[in-house]
């Protein structure tokens, strides 16, 4: 319990900050002695805690944006609802094998950000215009896949956001804690009702989970743009690492 307090502490400073922080609790949850399902699940409802406080922590970023921020938050959630409901009723065999793909991919998108909000100004085309036609869609999927496992959804959606919605990575990061508490709240609430969370060791990631998610976002506000992007795309390829090897 002590070491799932102190993973809980690290993975919600690294939500807070890039993401990817399921790969610290996730597999000491299964050390602990859970089944997949039940450490998947006790997991989301550990680290939910943590996503709201770095949600929080970043208020200042996402002053004045609440009502665009809502409706993202909403598709996200129901995202969530419907892959927590896959985890219930379908193998998690299929899902979880293109789990380090999807990450690899998030990290080339976020290498290749700046060139494409370059391309876009060029053109004229404001990314703050596109949420409706392209990231709204786009968020339904990964709301989706966060409810369903959820490793490195940070990392995704703060390369969902910055190509189609805010460029300014700091701002872009205050939205994806915002999304991230919403999906994991989302799943965890279908977890409960079913009955998949062991709560003893929920608690005490979840307990460590705020503590990081308070001390993370004031680490990640002062890191500079290119430091951040090298920062996730690390965090990013040593995630998809270990999901392949986990194969």
């Amino acid at each position: 319990m002590v070491l799932l307090l102190g993973a809980g502490i690290v993975a919600g400073a690294m939500n807070a900050a890039v993401g990817s922080g399921t790969l610290v609790t996730y597999p000491l949850l299964l050390a602990y002695g859970l089944p997949p399902v039940t450490a998947n699940a006790t997991n989301t409802a550990g680290i939910a805690p943590g996503n709201v406080a770095g949600a929080w922590a970043y208020r200042r970023e996402l002053s004045g944006r609440w009502v665009t921020i809502a409706g993202l938050a909403a598709v996200v959630g129901v995202g969530a609802v419907a892959g927590a409901t896959l985890v219930l009723v379908l193998p998690s065999s299929v899902f979880e094998a293109l789990v380090p793909w999807l990450i690899l991919l998030a990290c080339a998108l976020v290498l290749v950000q700046p060139r494409i909000s370059r391309a876009l100004r060029e053109r004229r085309i404001d990314p703050t215009s596109l949420p409706r036609r392209a990231l709204v869609p786009s968020l339904l999927l990964l709301g989706i896949y966060a409810g369903y496992f959820g490793a490195a959804q940070g990392i995704v959606l703060i390369a969902a956001l910055t190509t189609m919605f805010d460029s300014d990575l700091q701002r872009s990061n205050a939205v994806k804690n915002v999304l991230q508490g919403v999906s994991n709240l989302a799943a965890a609430i279908v977890f409960a009702l079913a009955g998949a969370i062991s709560w003893s060791p929920a608690v005490a990631v979840g307990s460590g989970a705020v503590v990081g998610g308070l001390v993370g976002a004031p680490v990640a506000r002062r890191l500079p743009d290119p430091a951040m992007r090298a920062l996730i795309v690390a965090i990013g390829v040593i995630a998809a690492v270990l999901s392949f090897r986990a194969l």
